[in-house]
């Protein structure tokens, strides 16, 4: 869990845990500003996105249902967090199971995986510098990551 001398802990677990409730909320632009100083990259598909307008764009495809949400939730588990609160750096690790449930169907679990993130800690606040995102186990994606409202 870091160091225990690490008082800087919470704000990066706050930042981990703000992605997550962002996206199942449908706040994409609330989601891309956590990326105004940072990359997000999967790998699968390899090539960063840098900056909040680069990141919003990898939003345009989650499928948004009449509740204005994509209808999941993402669970995070097993989070590690090793900060340097003296040079300001932090690196973290967690494994996330992405549930969704849409209308007439069951509750599913539809991704699972890793984030692995660094952060940087800029005029006294935390911030993001990289998110790697590392998918283990791709389920029935259709019904999340497709185009358009439904």
């Amino acid at each position: 869990m870091g160091r225990p001398d690490c008082v800087d802990e919470e704000p990066i677990r706050a930042l981990i845990c703000a992605y997550a409730e962002r996206l199942d909320a449908g706040d994409f632009d609330g989601v891309a500003s956590l990326f105004d100083r940072g990359a997000f990259t999967s790998a699968q598909r390899g090539t960063p996105l840098e900056g909040r307008d680069a990141v919003r764009s990898l939003y345009a495809s989650v499928v948004v249902y009449s509740d204005g949400t994509p209808r999941t939730k993402h669970v995070l588990g097993n989070i590690e967090i090793d900060c340097d609160s003296t040079h300001g750096t932090a690196t973290a690790r967690c494994t996330f199971t992405v549930l969704q449930a849409v209308d007439g169907g069951p509750l599913r679990a539809v991704l699972a995986g890793r984030y692995h993130d660094r952060f940087t800690r800029v005029d006294g606040g935390w911030c993001f510098t990289e998110r790697l995102v590392l998918p283990d186990l791709v389920g029935e994606l259709s019904q999340h990551m497709g185009h358009g409202r439904r």
